[in-house]
């Protein structure tokens, strides 16, 4: 009888287990990046997302883009504040420099006369600490060699405490300079972002965002703005001075102009350099920022309004128009939106303010 045995099973080997391997190896790869691709693509968004996000974004930037303008606004000043205390520092030296002359020359007096007090040793010492320390046998110098001992004495104290408020300055200067790379930096990534995602619109869907002013409501054409002011019409409620009217002038004659963020004219404006370049054309200073602007002057409600009030938007207070009456007013969108009229009430209004 026959005997029955098991098939021999065939083990893969040479050629053939190289092949299956790299079979299997690429079905892998092939597998695992269709996974990566699926959990990397990008979503589909449309339009009207597009514009929502677009819309967040630059109000991000402005928001960022007021900050950035109130630290550089204090980074000027502590600037100045520092170059008046290093002066102040230099004329305070010369007057001990020239204190320690007089002194020399009683010095050399005494010297020549039989003897040098002890005080005047004191006094020409070049270590400022030990003079510090040892200035108080001043006192046993004759009458005036002590009061010049003793000036010498608070010129030094004075150049040690301004020497001290300086440096305080400077360390607040560099962390200002720290600030404005960070918020630059928030303001360029913020825009980047917003072309990026307007780059996926149609060219027609591009140019009707153009023709808003990104702040969730459309503006009036851009076209129309960039008429000039000569054309477009003013509207029939005259302004209360003739200090406002001239800030209008002025809004009237930006139409038009890039919105550059940081600007402060006359070529481009972000929207608060706008109101102060208009105010400053009538004379009046205003403050660098929406949210210092907004107490530059009397509060006023809506029923209030007149051309030339300004107009700010948002609970943070990010944003500011000039109005121009009619429900209307004259401000600086955003980044590829020029200076335009729009409409009060496509944002938010959180106040007004009448300047003085």
């Amino acid at each position: 009888m026959a005997a029955h045995r098991k098939p021999k099973q065939r083990s893969l080997s040479g050629s053939t287990a190289r092949t299956t391997a790299v079979t299997l190896a690429l079905a892998g790869a092939a597998g695992t990046t269709a996974l990566e691709g699926t959990a990397q693509a990008e979503p589909t968004l449309t339009p009207a997302q597009i514009k929502s996000k677009v819309d967040k974004l630059y109000h991000d930037a402005e928001v960022a883009t007021e900050t950035y303008n109130g630290v550089r606004e204090k980074s000027a000043r502590t600037k100045k504040s520092l170059e008046q205390l290093r002066d102040e520092a230099a004329r305070r030296t010369e007057q001990l420099n020239a204190e320690r002359k007089s002194l020399g020359s009683m010095a050399a007096a005494q010297y020549r006369t039989g003897g040098l007090e002890p005080a005047l040793q004191v006094a020409l010492t070049s270590n400022p600490d030990q003079y510090l320390e040892r200035a108080a046998v001043a006192g046993r110098a004759g009458e005036r060699q002590a009061v010049k001992v003793q000036g010498a004495q608070r010129q030094l104290a004075r150049i040690a405490r301004l020497r001290g408020a300086a440096d305080h300055r400077f360390t607040q200067l560099a962390q200002d300079r720290e600030e404005l790379k960070k918020q630059k930096e928030k303001i360029q990534r913020n825009i980047s972002e917003a072309e990026e995602l307007l780059a996926r619109l149609t060219g027609d869907d591009r140019a009707r965002y153009a023709a808003q002013d990104g702040h969730g409501s459309d503006g009036e054409r851009a076209d129309r703005a960039s008429a000039g002011a000569r054309d477009l019409p003013r509207g029939g409620v005259r302004a209360p001075n003739a200090r406002a009217a001239q800030a209008v002038s002025f809004a009237y004659s930006a139409l038009g102009k890039p919105y550059v963020w940081g600007a402060t004219g006359p070529s481009s404006f972000d929207c608060s350099g706008l109101t102060q370049a208009a105010w400053r054309s009538a004379g009046v200073s205003l403050p660098r920022t929406t949210y210092t602007q907004i107490n530059a002057g009397e509060r006023i409600s809506r029923s209030q309004l007149a051309p030339g009030d300004l107009l700010f938007f948002y609970s943070g207070i990010t944003h500011v128009g000039l109005y121009i009456g009619d429900g209307r007013m004259i401000h600086a969108p955003r980044p590829g939106a020029p200076v335009r009229i729009a409409p009060i009430d496509q944002m938010p209004l959180t106040g007004a303010t009448r300047p003085a």
